[in-house]
């Protein structure tokens, strides 16, 4: 495993004094979104299907929530749903959007890693670049299945292996050459201000299988054209080619 303090220091630090200037206002946008858009290109959820249709009533925990839109999405849609994320930054930002848009449901702040509840608290679990990302597999993923109840959902969201793979060290951008063997080059991804985490499907599979998990679909997203917008780290002809990022759905079987 690898070092716990480390990463999760320099992670809530990335966020706390980094990332909360430019991913702050964007919050507004995403809370007022009638319909939940996935992920860097706005998958539908028509589209995507990642909620379950039995939701109302369903006690939810969001691991990594950042400014918890997410969150948002599913107490309007009558679930009960908990925030978890290590940055007090991001925190803040989603208990003004609470305020504003006259929602209260908990946020917590904390490691998804170490999340402050029962066994069995949870009917789903989900991350959508959150504790997906951001947080060692080999922790978080256990964690949840401590959180669920048999039959319990875990869904989530992450940047694809081949984005990884191809990303230029010097750029941090997608390109179309392989930077990195896939054979010890993914994993833990050390980036110096930040630290992610974009294992390989089998690595996945076996530490979603040791946790007692069996996955129910993985869908790779492939990029509208036109998309709705860019980004620094992948273009939209990039991810239109090639899936920059993909969706895991897994049920808690045992």
């Amino acid at each position: 495993m690898t070092d716990h303090v480390d990463h999760v220091a320099r992670n809530r630090h990335y966020w706390d004094e980094t990332a909360a200037g430019y991913h702050g206002p964007l919050a507004r946008d995403h809370w007022a979104q009638t319909e939940p858009r996935w992920g860097l290109w706005g998958t539908p959820e028509s589209q995507a299907r990642i909620l379950p249709p039995d939701l109302p009533g369903t006690r939810v925990v969001e691991l990594g929530c950042g400014t918890a839109y997410v969150s948002a999405w599913l107490a309007r849609a009558g679930a009960h749903p908990v925030g978890v994320d290590v940055s007090e930054a991001q925190l803040a930002t989603a208990r003004a959007m609470q305020a504003e848009f006259g929602l209260d449901f908990p946020l917590v702040l904390g490691s998804a890693e170490e999340v402050p509840y029962p066994d069995d608290s949870f009917d789903l679990a989900i991350s959508e670049f959150g504790a997906s990302l951001w947080c060692d597999p080999d922790r978080w993923i256990p964690e949840a299945a401590r959180l669920l109840r048999p039959g319990g959902r875990l869904v989530f969201s992450r940047y694809a292996p081949l984005y990884a793979l191809t990303v230029s060290p010097e750029e941090r951008r997608a390109t179309d050459t392989l930077h990195r063997p896939y054979f010890g080059g993914l994993g833990r991804l050390d980036w110096g201000d930040r630290v992610e985490f974009v294992s390989s499907h089998g690595d996945m599979l076996r530490t979603l299988r040791a946790s007692g998990f069996t996955v129910d679909d993985l869908i790779e997203i492939q990029a509208p054209a036109p998309a709705h917008r860019e980004f620094d780290e992948v273009s939209s002809e990039w991810a239109h080619r090639w899936p920059s990022e993909e969706i895991w759905k897994t049920t808690l079987t045992g």
